[in-house]
């Protein structure tokens, strides 16, 4: 295992973003840069040896500050998702969040994600970013501090652990948003993937604003069924008023733990390139999302990516669970750490 660091691009007012490269005895490696903790690129091998890479990204640094090229790579935080009309109520106490998508609040205002952190540690085979949030900055109370450690081994696994820890009581709901394909970025539409995911259930949305109902729903029958693999695409298109609303799966769905812990819960694999992914997490949500809005984004290596070209898999709490009292709030305490993981694990099939 090996890591080296290089210069990635100047962001001005904010300035310069640095690349770590991870590189294990095999010669797979993964770039994670100091802007939003991001994952730049995943380097895997394909059932012919052959090294691809299976996350969307950018050659210009300065597309990632984009919101509306689709957070790609980045963490979010201090709370993934949606929070409806940016507010929240805590022990009796409303908090106004960022009206930075709508009337409501997009992954935490994006400040976790559009700003750089900084390497708090490094060795052969991982990297600590650290970010720290200073009490009711976007509204969210606590002097709050992420860290989060990528690890990436031998065996083609990156391992992704958030860290949080504030002064006062919170929510902390943190996830990544890499855009995968697995026949490598650019090779266009990823909707012939196979994809299972271990969940009875999902939380259907209002509208196309992808804000839950508060509902707890089952898939049988439904596009929303993955219990059973298949391609991902294969049901996008049927006369359903969910999928209309989001042009396409931006949907939660609630995980069948049988345990507290590490589970595998989902899967993806493409029969072309021979690579599969196995997606193992704590969190209780997913967030299935079909990269339905992407028009024409020029990606690494001057690829032009469009809808459907990738998929998000965001381990997370559900969305809006904060005000919706159905759902698991993701709160924590003053001086209590709250620790997930998440791994995304590589093989050939």
């Amino acid at each position: 295992m090996s890591i080296e660091k290089r210069f990635f691009g100047k962001l001005d007012g904010k300035g310069d973003v640095d690349i770590y490269k991870i590189t294990n005895k095999n010669g797979a490696f993964v770039e994670l840069m100091t802007l939003g903790a991001g994952i730049h690129s995943i380097n895997v091998p394909d059932r012919n040896g052959k090294l691809g890479d299976v996350v969307l990204g950018f050659d210009d640094v300065n597309n990632y500050l984009n919101p509306d090229l689709g957070y790609q790579g980045l963490v979010v935080g201090r709370y993934a998702n949606r929070i409806r009309d940016a507010k929240f109520s805590m022990d009796g106490v409303e908090y106004n969040t960022p009206k930075n998508q709508g009337t409501w609040t997009l992954h935490g205002g994006g400040r976790f994600s559009f700003n750089i952190w900084e390497v708090k540690e490094t060795g052969n085979d991982f990297v600590v970013f650290s970010f720290f949030s200073p009490d009711m900055q976007d509204g969210f109370p606590g002097n709050f501090t992420m860290n989060v450690k990528y690890t990436f081994d031998d065996s083609n696994t990156l391992k992704i652990e958030y860290f949080v820890l504030s002064d006062k009581k919170t929510v902390a709901n943190p996830t990544n948003h890499a855009y995968f394909n697995l026949n490598g970025a650019g090779s266009g539409s990823a909707m012939e993937q196979i994809l299972q995911i271990r969940a009875s259930h999902y939380t259907p949305v209002i509208d196309a604003k992808s804000i839950p109902t508060g509902e707890i729903a089952s898939v049988d029958g439904t596009p929303f069924d993955f219990r059973e693999a298949k391609p991902m695409g294969r049901d996008i298109e049927q006369a359903n008023d969910q999928l209309s609303y989001g042009h396409g799966y931006d949907h939660n769905f609630v995980l069948d733990k049988e345990r507290a812990g590490l589970e595998k819960i989902a899967t993806a694999y493409s029969t072309k390139s021979g690579i599969k992914m196995d997606v193992i997490t704590d969190c209780i949500g997913m967030q299935l999302y079909t990269a339905n809005f992407i028009q024409g984004q020029k990606v690494q290596g001057g690829a032009v990516c469009k809808e459907r070209d990738a998929f998000c898999l965001e381990t997370q709490y559900f969305p809006n669970s904060i005000n919706e009292p159905n759902f698991t709030t993701p709160l924590t305490e003053a001086g209590k750490s709250y620790d997930t993981k998440t791994v995304y694990a590589f093989s050939i099939a």
